[in-house]
């Protein structure tokens, strides 16, 4: 009976690798029209990675552990604290803030365009960060939050490689060597978690929700995708990066953040929009 006992176990093993090894092969099967998009890119360019679903299951993973320049994508850790400092009333969204003269700043946005003195609730600052990426709007929040604040709730949370380290358009901090970074794979995991509510309250992670599925940036992962799919994501790009970073909800919904660097950024945007159009059709 002993003998019989280890043999089943024995047998029940082999059988839960050989399932394990089989489904290995077909996750490496059918991302294999993604590994031949990669290895005919240019050498120069770089490319980090990670696809997943939404509970975690990493399908494809390429350098997405390494830090890169963040770009604007560094505005989803920004949001997820405002909301952190709303659930506890910090904050209130329904405060009215009066824009200044001295809170505007270049790069994307409208507010810089904004007369001085332009009321605006905090609520409506917050999409406009989301949704136009807007620089002002962000630096606002920056010194609302607190930077400290930020990169002490990433670390909390399990991702220290998302680390604010600049305000926005900050040239002069750029030039010491001084920029925002994050991680293909902690990005994608702080959408999982916005995803799943286990950030501040369930109804301001679908408040995060909606200002990611209103992104008004389609050039990159939305770019070949049918414009029926919702697609919650926030880019960023800089003269040396070209990002995007999202929950496409294909027939199977996916987590996807890709990164670009040494290419020039039209190219780099073509780039990611046909690495999200293989990813959709594997998915779908």
């Amino acid at each position: 009976m002993p003998e019989t006992l280890f043999l089943m176990r024995q047998l029940t093993f082999l059988c839960f690798m050989l399932l394990s090894l089989t489904g290995d092969a077909q996750k490496r099967s059918s991302f294999s029209p993604l590994e031949t998009y990669l290895s005919k890119l240019p050498a120069k360019t770089v490319v980090n990675l990670q696809i997943e679903s939404l509970t975690g299951e990493v399908f494809f993973s390429r350098g997405a552990t390494e830090a890169v320049p963040s770009a604007s994508i560094i505005k989803i850790p920004i949001l997820v604290e405002l909301m952190e400092q709303v659930k506890t009333g910090k904050i209130n969204l329904k405060e009215i803030y009066t824009l200044r003269a001295a809170d505007k700043t270049g790069g994307s946005g409208v507010m810089a365009s904004y007369s001085d003195g332009r009321q605006l609730l905090l609520k409506e600052v917050a999409r406009l960060m989301m949704i136009a990426s807007d620089n002002t709007a962000t630096n606002i929040f920056i010194r609302k939050l607190g930077r400290s604040a930020i990169n002490d709730r990433m670390n909390r949370l399990g991702l220290p490689s998302l680390q604010l380290n600049r305000v926005m358009m900050d040239t002069a901090a750029v030039a010491r060597g001084i920029d925002n970074y994050v991680t293909a794979r902690d990005i994608n995991a702080l959408l999982r978690l916005i995803y799943s509510h286990k950030v501040a309250t369930p109804d301001l992670c679908e408040q995060m929700m909606e200002f990611l599925l209103q992104n008004q940036d389609t050039v990159t992962l939305p770019r070949l995708i049918p414009k029926t799919v919702r697609i919650a994501h926030k880019t960023g790009g800089l003269t040396y990066v070209r990002g995007d970073a999202g929950i496409v909800f294909a027939t199977a919904p996916f987590v996807i953040s890709v990164f670009i660097r040494g290419t020039p950024e039209k190219e780099a945007e073509k780039m990611i929009g046909e690495i999200g159009e293989i990813c959709f059709t594997i998915f779908n």
